[in-house]
């Protein structure tokens, strides 16, 4: 690195993504600077004391199955810089009005066995993907186009995954149990549950929490940055947090600049250098609902009816296949459901560095409408009480966020998505446009590494990872 600040490669975010490209580029030799306009990295992975002092909260993400089942984070052994995962006894569990709860748990005969009669339907859907897991990995979080080793396991997955959500658990299940499961998973698409490929990232989930478990890191989300960070350090890259880019007359030379940003930060920060046409290809690409965010500093732990909910890391609540479905139709439609699909995690019950002693921290969040300003805070906690009644009880603090303030805390939550980009099937395929590398632009300076590439939303390093290969072979060989 030269002492007036250039270097091979500039990386423009320090998100997990950025971090990842600039790792593997540092592993490779070359010589990496890391602009952060926060002042702390991690981007999506970050923590902080949003309602009381003492109450650890992660800002975006909290649970960390992907991180945990990364190939690029798995080589890199970051326990070394201090990253502990932590591992709920109950992985996820979906509260049912009858008092119940579907668990899913680690092992698969353990979670069929709370399935009744769908359970060995269960084990023949999800058995092969979790079994086959480090393979599917490689197909799925590896980049496009590119022929899978296990070509079986890639066609099996290909079947299932195309479909709807619907379409699977209709077709699959007879119960009312096992199809909520499905719904709440598939519901991380953030899609409505009709629509295409939403039955991909059902089946994902549920492969990734039997063969790898759904942990959250110890202190806070923050612990997988912070790792990363000083893998980098160590490797001879330089970090500089604080310091927002507005053109890139604002960075050091450089051979090659990745962005660990939105397609729309990229062209206003270097629009000029890129040509009309692409321009214009990145002004197609869509991106889907925002999130209403809540964050609880709580007198003791939530009172959920079912034992299964006080030992889950991951809560799904919304009850029926139907009633998700319908909610996260409403959502699509531009409307915002009276009983919203909520999605909530409770690292304290696992991690005691969250909170005082005795003490907890609750993190829940809805789909909304792209930009909404609708208050949700209400239908959340509503829907909370629903599985856990009393819980308003134990509220210490409460801080909210809407689209627009997740926007402004990270502007590559476009609208307050916080997946970079729609999960269709076209876009989970040509990621951001059409081209045969999407990581290239047809500025052979200039790259893009963030989540608005292939495999997209989810704290795995991924991104950024095959982004740093591109730029070692088309800018830095």
């Amino acid at each position: 690195m030269t002492p007036d600040g250039a270097a091979d490669a500039i990386v423009v975010g320090a998100g997990p993504n950025g971090l990842a490209a600039a790792i593997e580029l540092a592993r490779a030799g070359r010589s990496v600077r890391v602009i952060e306009r926060a002042p702390q990295v991690g981007g999506g992975a970050r923590t902080g004391e949003l309602t009381l002092p003492g109450f650890r909260h992660d800002i975006c993400s909290a649970v960390h199955p992907l991180a945990a089942g990364s190939p690029f984070l798995g080589r890199l052994a970051l326990e070394r810089r201090g990253l502990e995962l932590v591992y709920p006894p109950v992985e996820a569990a979906h509260p049912l009005d009858d008092g119940s709860a579907v668990a899913l748990r680690r092992s698969i005969a353990d979670t069929g066995a709370g399935l009744g009669t769908d359970g060995a339907r269960y084990a023949s859907l999800a058995e092969p993907f979790a079994r086959g897991w480090p393979a599917l990995a490689e197909i799925l979080l590896g980049p496009p186009l590119r022929l899978p080793k296990r070509p079986l396991l890639a066609a099996r997955f290909g079947a299932v995954a195309i479909r709807s959500a619907r379409a699977v658990a209709s077709g699959s299940f007879d119960g009312s149990r096992a199809r909520a499961l499905l719904a709440g998973m598939a519901a991380h698409s953030m899609r409505p549950l009709d629509a295409p490929g939403t039955a991909a990232f059902g089946i994902v989930l549920l492969a990734l929490g039997h063969a790898v478990g759904w942990p959250v890191a110890r202190g806070g989300s923050q612990s997988i940055a912070d790792a990363m960070r000083a893998e980098l350090e160590s490797l001879g890259g330089v970090v500089q947090v604080g310091r927002e880019v507005h053109s890139l007359k604002d960075l050091p030379d450089a051979r090659a600049i990745l962005f660990d940003t939105s397609t729309r930060q990229l062209v206003n920060i270097c629009g000029d250098q890129l040509p009309a046409r692409y321009r214009w290809a990145l002004a197609r690409y869509r991106y889907g609902p925002g999130v209403f965010k809540v964050d609880y500093a709580l007198d003791g732990p939530a009172p959920w009816t079912a034992p299964e909910c006080r030992q889950a890391g991951t809560l799904h609540l919304g009850g029926t296949f139907e009633e998700i479905a319908a909610g996260e139709h409403a959502v699509a439609t531009g409307t915002h459901p009276e009983r919203p699909y909520v999605l909530v995690a409770q690292p304290s019950i696992v991690d005691p560095t969250r909170a005082p002693p005795g003490k907890h921290t609750l993190w829940a969040y809805c789909h909304v409408p792209s930009g909404s300003n609708v208050d949700m805070a209400g239908a959340v906690e509503r829907q909370i009480e629903r599985f856990a009644p009393g819980f308003s009880d134990l509220v210490l603090a409460r801080a909210t966020r809407g689209p627009a303030e997740m926007e402004a805390e990270n502007p590559n939550y476009v609208g307050g998505d916080i997946n970079g980009g729609m999960a269709s099937l076209r876009q989970t395929l040509l990621r951001p446009a059409p081209g045969v590398c999407p990581y290239s632009t047809p500025n052979p300076k200039i790259f893009l590494c963030s989540a608005s590439t292939p495999p997209g939303g989810g704290v795995h390093g991924m991104c950024g990872f095959h982004a740093a290969r591109a730029v070692l072979r088309r800018a830095l060989r």
